[in-house]
């Protein structure tokens, strides 16, 4: 029996990956740990076999007064965690970071490769790429680091900007149709990644991705459909809208291309379970 600690209480990546593991023919135990505060230190880390962090500030901010709270738990809070991790025997940390340290989306169609360096456009992005330099140092023979960098995650309640995207789905009439291509990955997806990174003790840099990349307006019309709802997508408005992808960040959040080539994230085991469609279907219906 595996046994993980997971720490930061009450994420939606966490408690879909306790599920996850309960549905496979191995036994694993987990265990989340809330790291508000200090009372986490004292706790013996020593009998888990896997600490998978989770904890951190998850959404995009530019507000300059919030900077330093990202460092303080992107960065510090994550470097303590695995280096008492290591200190307590434990034999793999797994991290969440994310894609956003190569930046924020283009209008130009440029993919992410593996000799793409990141280029981090905010703290948000500062923080999480600072603290896989640090706990990529940690790693040696007997303690192995893990380093998930995934796109925007979307799954059955799932929080963030796809909520916000499947409800203006729901509500309007009329769509741009924008041609572009983003990077996305379903949670089930992510599970099955996990499953085999925790399985195979893995570790390394990992770009986890859906099979297909996703237009914004593509997506926002298979919601509506559904949902059975009538969308018009339309190139109507392309003109007045295209010149301010890169300048207007709801835009370039909607209609920018931020992609992973796909031979980057191709592993000799088939995580990608689940297809754009299905994916849909899972996340909106109940």
């Amino acid at each position: 029996m595996k046994k993980i600690l997971i720490t930061g209480k009450g994420s939606y990546i966490g408690t879909n990956l306790i599920k996850w593991l309960e549905s496979k023919e191995e036994e694993y135990y987990c265990k989340e740990l809330d790291v508000k505060g200090d009372s986490w230190k004292t706790y013996d880390f020593s009998t888990f076999d896997i600490v998978f962090h989770v904890a951190g500030i998850a959404h995009v901010s530019t507000n300059s007064d919030l900077e330093e709270l990202y460092y303080k738990v992107n960065r510090d809070l994550t470097v303590k965690v695995a280096k008492k991790a290591k200190n307590d025997g434990v034999h793999q940390f797994i991290f969440m970071s994310s894609m956003i340290v190569y930046g924020d989306g283009t209008l130009s169609n440029k993919v992410i490769t593996e000799e793409t360096a990141p280029n981090p456009s905010n703290f948000y992005g500062r923080s999480k790429l600072e603290a896989e330099f640090a706990i990529n140092d940690l790693s040696d023979q007997s303690f192995n680091v893990a380093i998930l960098r995934p796109p925007m995650i979307y799954g059955k309640n799932s929080r963030g900007n796809y909520p916000k995207l499947s409800k203006l789905a729901q509500m309007i009439p009329i769509f741009p149709n924008i041609d572009n291509e983003r990077s996305m990955l379903h949670i089930n997806n992510l599970m099955e990644l996990l499953y085999y990174i925790i399985k195979y003790n893995e570790s390394g840099l990992f770009f986890p991705q859906n099979t297909e990349y996703i237009k914004t307006s593509e997506l926002v019309k298979e919601i509506s459909d559904v949902h059975n709802k009538t969308l018009l997508l339309t190139k109507l408005f392309n003109p007045l809208i295209s010149p301010f992808i890169n300048k207007i960040t709801l835009l370039n959040k909607l209609f920018g291309n931020l992609k992973y080539s796909k031979r980057l994230s191709e592993l000799t085991y088939n995580y990608q379970i689940v297809d754009f469609k299905e994916s849909i279907k899972l996340t909106e219906l109940d």
